[in-house]
Parts: structure tokens; sequence; C-alpha cells
């Protein structure tokens, strides 16, 4: 999906996915691991594998608690953009569909959806569910959650994803109806997320801006309710014992989520147990972590890539044998140990194979096979960039003070850089400013380089490359090129998931040669899972699926 606006404080693209612990992960008896990894060669410095599944719980549990590195900025679907605000927010509200942990797509507050034409969606709401206020859903309340989000007034955050709307409409007592002005297979995609989620019609209106804060909440039809928010401090959900769907009833009557910025405090609490887990643990507290005897360290399916953005396609980078050189330059290996304690893999490619479930054989092996390896090589890369007469020319390079692999990424672009005729200037600014680089254009004026770690919000890879069409609000170094934005446009209006796949590995050979953004590693999503508890798929959906009324006693 597009943006078109981020909520306030840290970006969701800044987070690092990796930012969890690189020790030996010892998997008790009570994990089942699907997959495994590891980095191999000189950057491997820890054995790790992706865990996609814990033991069942052995009960209920009264309650647990879980870290966050910051307070949501909102609970207000229309704006909750970021990890701290989805975390919380999957849990007590929903949407029309759900994103589920292996990234497919199932019936949520829609039982049933169609596409009888190719401009056309049709939603039938199920019965008997309840706001957690004990009013029922109805048509209409759909109608008025997803009006809201096309609403500019609203400047919702996942503006993007109803961009091809034409109207939202009430066509039978529990039926909603969207007709599209293009057809567009990644209208019904997003409704898996924050886009698709749908709140009381009564409780927005009452609420007004008010809607979403600390002191108004939300009104939701969830496993959990919100209890309490103290603001700088925790937030507190409660079991909603009238949730529908019995096979997700929350198995503890209360969880909370513990407000901890500070690493080393978020860290100790974890060790003392008077946290029991997290998602993103510190990379370099993981070793203590494990060793503690608290939990488990746990590494899960992710859909995001670390990247360079090329942020000015006016300037040195917008000869594409310049870019070419800098990846080929770059110590991605180094890179990949230094950021993230080898936990991880380099990538010449935008997305992970999370996104591609639907995806045929074929378009999966041209998307991750059939294209360009970036080994580094200086000699052939320093010949490059002679060859396009921008040997001794300059680069502003952006990043701020956020973590460890913010300050590894740039030392080695700067390295890269130098290495290979190049001068770059590093410019350090703030959080608030690096943030701005993601919605201001001016933010990004003379910048030609900036570092991101870029999730997927569906199950579709095509997502990513949506962001890259001529003129897209997420296109931020202006790149365009023809062809493939004929490719993800014809992908967009394609329907059948397996054709459609076909077209977007298209689109992803395109990018991997042409090289819009750097690619430079993928890693898992890391969280620690206190002994007390178990019963949690870990994933990339603990944004937008309800993993914590999983969670019950070990």
């Amino acid at each position: 999906m597009t943006r078109t606006r981020l909520a306030s404080g840290a970006s969701r693209h800044l987070i690092r996915v990796a930012a969890a612990g690189a020790a030996a992960l010892v998997a008790a008896a009570s994990l089942t691991a699907c997959s495994g990894g590891s980095t191999g060669g000189a950057a491997a410095t820890a054995e790790w594998k992706l865990t996609t599944t814990t033991a069942k719980p052995s009960g209920d549990i009264d309650s647990f608690s879980f870290a966050l590195y910051a307070e949501p900025a909102t609970l207000d679907y229309a704006y909750a953009f970021d990890y701290p605000d989805n975390q919380v927010l999957a849990n007590v509200c929903e949407s029309l569909l759900r994103l589920n942990p292996d990234y497919s797509l199932s019936p949520g507050l829609a039982k049933s959806f169609a596409n009888p034409d190719p401009l056309t969606w049709v939603y039938e709401l199920r019965d008997g569910v309840t706001f957690h206020d004990g009013t029922p859903l109805t048509a209409a309340d759909a109608v008025a959650s997803m009006q809201r989000i096309m609403d500019p007034q609203v400047g919702s955050s996942w503006f993007s994803v109803y961009q091809n709307v034409e109207s939202i409409t009430q066509t039978g007592p529990m039926e909603v109806t969207v007709k599209t002005k293009i057809p567009d297979s990644q209208f019904n995609q997003g409704m898996g997320g924050s886009a698709g989620v749908i709140e009381s019609a009564a409780t927005l209106a009452a609420k007004g801006k008010d809607y979403g804060n600390s002191t108004a909440g939300v009104n939701c039809t969830g496993p959990f309710a919100l209890k309490e928010w103290k603001s700088g401090e925790s937030l507190t959900l409660e079991r909603y014992d009238g949730y529908w769907d019995k096979e997700l009833r929350a198995k503890s009557k209360e969880m909370t989520f513990s407000i901890i910025p500070d690493a080393t405090a978020r860290v100790n609490a974890m060790k003392s147990g008077s946290v029991d887990g997290s998602w993103q643990i510190p990379m370099e507290s993981a070793p203590q972590l494990q060793a503690s005897g608290k939990g488990d360290v746990l590494y899960a399916p992710s859909s995001a890539t670390s990247d360079l953005v090329v942020s000015n396609m006016k300037g040195v980078l917008g000869d594409k044998r310049v870019r070419q050189a800098l990846l080929m330059a770059l110590d991605r290996p180094g890179i990949l140990k230094g950021a993230s304690q080898g936990v991880g893999e380099i990538s010449d490619v935008l997305t992970t194979k999370l996104v591609w479930g639907t995806a045929s054989e074929a378009a999966k092996k041209t998307a991750f096979d059939d294209i360009t390896r970036y080994k580094q090589d200086l000699a052939k890369a320093k010949k490059l960039v002679e060859e396009a007469g921008a040997t001794g020319k300059e680069l502003v390079y952006v990043t701020a003070p956020i973590g460890n692999d913010f300050s590894v990424v740039s030392q080695a672009t700067l390295a890269a850089a130098q290495s290979i005729g190049l001068k770059l200037t590093i410019k350090t600014v703030s959080p608030a400013q690096y943030t701005a680089l993601f919605s201001d254009p001016s933010a990004r004026e003379g910048v030609d380089l900036f570092y991101t770690v870029w999730y997927l919000s569906s199950p579709d890879a095509l997502e990513m490359y949506g962001v890259l069409r001529t003129g897209d609000f997420s296109n931020y170094g202006g790149w365009s090129d023809a062809e493939f934005d004929k490719t993800v446009n014809e992908a967009v209006g394609t329907m059948d998931p397996a054709a459609r796949s076909v077209l977007t590995a298209k689109a992803q050979q395109i990018a991997n040669e042409e090289l819009p953004w750097l690619p430079l590693a993928t890693g898992p999503l890391p969280l620690f899972l206190g002994k007390r508890i178990t019963g949690l798929d870990p994933s990339m959906a603990f944004l937008y699926y309800p993993w914590a009324a999983q969670i019950g006693k070990r």
C-alpha cells in the first residue's frame, strides 16, 4: 500500500526490524521451528532459526505484560502507522479481513467477500458481532469507518489504500459494496490491516477529534477492550467476554503494555521477570536475555528489508551505473555482522518470501533466482563510476542517532563511496527530522540517500512495487521507468493472484536491475517470550493479528 501521511513520532520505516538478539537460539521443547537459516561465511556470528509457533497454553492466565519501546501516538485506526500503535490496536480493533501469522488473508468481520466484476468488491458482515459497549455491528458502521479514511479532512495515513475508490455504500442489512474507478486488486489486500478496521459509527461521532487518544479511547470488536491508558506509563487491556470468535477468545483476563523507552531498563524488566515479553528486543541484549532463564529469544518471519533509499534521481545517483557501483562497493556482510550480529541474510531485492505466499512457483523463481547478484567488487564498481563521469562527485547521506544499525550503515556507506572515487557527506539530524524524510518532500531537498527498514502490511509483494511508480508519494527519489509502471499497473488490475505474481516478479526484476532503492539485507522479527507464557504464533502480522489473545499459561 502506498502511504500519504505518517503518524507522529518515530516512523514505522525507521524501526529496526532486526533489533533483537544474536545469541545462539536454544529452542525449548515447547517451541516448534518450521524453518531456519544462518548467514554463513565470515559474517555469521550466531545460529538462528525462524519460529512460527509455540506450544499451546496449559490453561488460562490471570494477566501478563509486554514492554513497549514507545507510547502509541494514537489508537485511532486512521492514523495507526507505527509499531507501538498497531501492536496494541491489533488486539482491540478488527478489520473486514484478517491478516494471519502466515500472511494469508481470511474472513474477519466480513464473513465473506466477492469481486463480481473488476470494479466491485462486496463484503457480507457477520451477524452476532458486538462492539465493546455491547452494541451490534452493522453495515452502517462499516460504511462510516471506511468513508472516514477517504475523508481528506481526516488525512488518514491509510488514504492511499482507497485512492481508486469511487464509492462505499450499504447495499443490504449486513452488506457493504465498494466501487472502484479502475480494477484494483490491492484494495482488498489492504482490508486485513488498519485500512479495514471497523469502529462504531456512534462512537466516531461522539468522540470526534478525541477518538483514539488516551482519554477517549476506542470502542471496537476485538478479543480485548481498552481498560486504561496511563499516558507515559502503560496501557491495560481486559478480556471482552462477548467476543464473537470462540477460537480466539483471550486466554488472559487482562494484559498490560508497559511503556519503557530506555532499552537498558526494558531489558532489565525482562531479565527480572517484571514484564513477560517484548517485540523488537535490542540485538546486543539477546545473549543475556537467553541466558537469564526467564524465557526465550525467538525469531519470527518478517516482511521487511533494510534498504538505502535513493532520494535524488536528479543528482549523481540518477545514473544507474553509479547506483549499481555503490551497491557493489558496500560490504553488506560486514553491515549484517555489525548491525545485527549476523542474524539475517543479504538481499538483492526489496521483498521477502513471506509476501509471496499466493505466487506461482515460476513467479517466485523469477523474482528471487533470475536476478542480478551484487557481490562486492570494488574494481568493477570503480570502473562504473568512471564510465558515468561521477569520479569526485559528492553525495549527501542523512542519518539519525536512532540505533546501532543506523551508525553501522552510514559508516559502511561512507567507506564504500570513498573506495570507488565518490565523496560522501554524512548529515546527522534528529529522529523527528529523520521521520520527516518520509512525509515532507522539502526535508529531502539536497539529500541523496537515507536508510530505512521497510515492511509490508499486506500479503502481496505488489505493495512494495506500487510505491515506486512514477509520481507515487513514497517514490522518494522521483524514479521513473515506463516499463516498470506499465507492469505494476497491469498487475494491480489483475485479480488472479497467480497471474498477478508473474507481473510482480517482472517488476521485482526491473527494480533489481534499476535499483531505485539499494537493498541491503533481510532479517527476522525478534522477540522475547517469558517462561510464564506461551501460545503465540510469532510473525510480522502481530501488527494486525490479535496475537495477545493466543497467550496463556505455559
